[in-house]
């Protein structure tokens, strides 16, 4: 399984993570990705469209661990999701299929 798809099946544990942002911060996607750029480092590492034809990304610092779960509604309003500390990149290689595990 490549690093992209690890990070994206546990996008639903990131529920855990919303405490962290009391209430969604939103605004335009230029202007957000501006700022995580510039006050943390963070680029995007990962992104992908959920059930809801919604853009998810997820920008991070491999400096510094710190990362963000942003979404980007249809009308093309971006709101961060979640955010923490502790981001890994992981460089494993794609899984095996075993039908008689």
């Amino acid at each position: 399984m490549t690093p992209t798809r690890m990070m994206l099946r546990a996008l639903p544990l990131c529920v855990f993570a919303l405490p962290a942002l009391a209430a969604p911060r939103c605004g335009a996607h230029d202007r957000i990705v501006a700022q995580l750029a510039d006050r943390y480092g963070e680029s995007r590492q990962a992104i992908a469209l959920d059930g809801a034809n919604q853009v998810i990304e997820v920008f991070a610092s491999t400096d510094t661990g710190s990362w963000t779960l942003l979404v980007t509604r249809a009308d093309g309003q971006s709101c961060m999701l979640a955010a923490g500390q502790a981001f890994e990149r992981l460089d494993e290689g794609p899984a095996v299929f075993d039908p008689e595990a």
